[in-house]
């Protein structure tokens, strides 16, 4: 099943996603894991991310076609959902 790796800054709890050789903030732009010893690798490098004390609880979210699979990492992805004009919502 593909996934992506997720975790959250620790300076401000931000939900962060993996690409590349580091964390963004955009779902959309995140690597796609589908081989597992490429998944294993990142998650190696996410978690020397947790010992910099750069982020917290790296996992992989599970997808579906190209959108998170549970309900709480859709809502991860799209931001806070009590005020929809300012997160990541309101950035269209």
């Amino acid at each position: 099943m593909a996934q992506k790796l997720t975790a959250n800054r620790l300076v401000d709890g931000i939900v962060l996603y993996w690409k590349g050789e580091g964390w963004i903030e955009n779902f959309a732009e995140a690597d796609l894991f589908e081989d597992e010893t490429v998944a294993k690798a990142a998650l190696e490098a996410a978690r020397a991310s947790v010992a910099r004390n750069e982020v917290v609880n790296p996992y992989f979210v599970e997808l579906k076609g190209e959108q998170p699979l549970k309900e709480r990492e859709i809502i991860r992805a799209a931001g806070p959902s009590v005020r929809p004009d300012l997160g990541k919502q309101a950035e269209g």
